[in-house]
């Protein structure tokens, strides 16, 4: 017997938000990520080199069988990813952000940028956008940062939130 579901009402944005991954390691957060995205219409890409291969068996467990519901679109390094994007807003999320994720003017389209779960994003980036770089509130005198799998979902929820409470155009 299945259990029964409820999809509620939602306005989902148009064009979707995307979703940037730059250099991840974790094959689990990824595809946690992916069945975020899956879940959301999100477009999913993916910056290269990435710690894993997609068809790494870790990967295609966290995002189970939601794979073939993903946008994912893969870029070799990230100045291509930027070249191909140049006319999409971008925001970036990163320890090193001085303003709180809650205060970004999310639009649909926009790019949710995320750095590699080891690295973060490149230092030169974000000092080359301070004003599109944004942190999630953490004790750091606790951790160093939190998963990006969930850094990810915390910021698209937010972003998805934002846009439910502005009136319908």
């Amino acid at each position: 017997m299945t259990r029964p579901r409820t999809q509620i009402p939602f306005r989902w944005p148009d064009p979707p938000f995307n979703i940037v991954l730059v250099e991840p390691d974790i094959p689990q957060n990824t595809g946690n990520i992916a069945r975020l995205c899956a879940a959301t219409g999100t477009t999913l890409n993916l910056v290269e080199p990435l710690g894993f291969q997609l068809t790494d068996k870790l990967v295609k467990r966290a995002g189970l069988d939601y794979w073939d519901s993903v946008d994912v679109q893969r870029f070799p390094n990230l100045g291509t990813f930027m070249g191909k994007s140049s006319k999409v807003r971008k925001i970036y999320f990163s320890t090193n952000g001085s303003k709180n994720y809650t205060e970004a003017d999310y639009q649909p389209g926009d790019c949710l940028i995320f750095g590699s779960e080891s690295k973060g994003l490149p230092l030169e980036l974000l000092e080359a956008n301070p004003d599109d770089v944004y942190n999630i509130p953490i004790q750091l005198d606790h951790v160093r940062s939190l998963n990006l799998a969930n850094a990810a979902s915390i910021v698209l929820y937010e972003a998805l939130r934002k846009l439910n409470q502005r009136p319908c155009q």
